[in-house]
């Protein structure tokens, strides 16, 4: 399925930052930004990635921001109360 079929789905581009404990020095954090076509609010791609991050990667999770906007969406109509003309 093409990214265009997927987004007329409902598919929303999200967007997750990860925040990770480093392996070798638990004390500290590492950021990492995760970003693709998901359906909100269950996110069945980004609870995939986390499942493969907990059982195979050595960082352990600190916690996951998430954000998620429609990429294809009806155009946004202003009206204007006046119009200005100069020269």
């Amino acid at each position: 399925m093409t990214d265009l079929e997927r987004q007329l789905q409902g598919y929303r581009l999200t967007t997750a930052e990860i925040l990770y404990h480093l392996p070798d020095h638990p004390g500290l954090l590492q950021s990492f930004v995760w970003q693709r076509l998901d359906l909100a609010p269950r996110f069945p791609e980004l609870h995939r990635f986390l499942d493969f991050w907990s059982h195979n990667i050595e960082g352990r999770l600190h916690s996951v921001r998430v954000a998620a906007a429609a990429v294809v969406k009806p155009a946004d109509l202003r009206l204007c109360d006046a119009e200005f003309r100069l020269h």
